[in-house]
């Protein structure tokens, strides 16, 4: 297991995002962290937990239902509570398996997801958090749905009695400098604030932003950041 003092970086981006928070005129409360956990080993991700943050993220459904079990197994019944997030891609042959499963589930990419999520949300008898997730950089190999669509497939979720729409996720173009990033996150909250005036729903979520680019995207209005490598250092392959 790598030797990485999860607690210590957890300090140093906490301090990070409560200065961008501060640079955008914004209350560090109003900007949660999600601490993305795939393939850390059980013993930091049960590090970073007791060092107080709770909202953990992961991309393989696979992956985290196991693991969802084995960390309160670790933890004990006296733990409090952790936030499990999804991040990742969604297949819609799983979403009967992550309904219930999740705090929040960022990747809502297609209606169609949608359609099964809410229909095993109903057959649970539970409303499913959730966001859609939109390429905002219109890059082939993401996910989510194009940016002209993304107004009328967030009315349309909307609709759906079992599921909560809360907001959209996007992820910016690796490697682009601070201007570009700022353009691509706020583009995102534009579309966010469409939506909300064509649902009528308060929307209040923005997953945006991770470890190389999270202040950017909090100077335009993310109110969730994905962070891993800042806080567990580089992944195993």
């Amino acid at each position: 297991m790598p030797d990485v003092d999860v607690a210590t970086n957890l300090a140093r981006v906490r301090e990070r995002l409560a200065a961008a928070c501060a640079r955008a005129g914004r209350p560090a409360d109003s900007v949660g962290l999600v601490a993305v956990t795939k393939r850390i080993p059980l013993p930091l991700v049960a590090a970073v937990v007791q060092a107080g943050q709770l909202d953990l993220g992961e991309n393989r459904l696979q992956d985290a239902l196991p693991r969802q079990d084995a960390l309160a197994g670790q933890l004990g019944r006296a733990a409090a509570p952790v936030r499990w997030h999804f991040i990742g891609h969604l297949q819609r042959n799983k979403a009967a398996r992550a309904a219930g499963r999740f705090a929040l589930i960022h990747g809502v990419h297609a209606t169609e997801l949608a359609e099964r999520l809410d229909r095993r949300a109903a057959e649970l008898g539970l409303r499913q958090p959730v966001l859609l997730q939109v390429n905002a950089t219109r890059e082939p190999q993401k996910d989510g749905l194009a940016p002209d669509e993304t107004v009328d497939v967030a009315c349309a979720v909307a609709a759906f009695g079992h599921l909560d729409l809360r907001g959209l996720m996007a992820m910016a173009r690796y490697g682009d400098g601070e201007a570009d990033l700022r353009r691509t996150f706020g583009s995102v909250r534009e579309l966010r604030d469409r939506a909300r005036s064509a649902c009528g729903l308060p929307l209040p979520e923005l997953s945006m932003g991770m470890s190389d680019d999270f202040e950017a995207a909090i100077l335009e209005g993310a109110t969730l950041v994905r962070i891993g490598t800042a806080i567990f250092g580089p992944r195993p392959g």
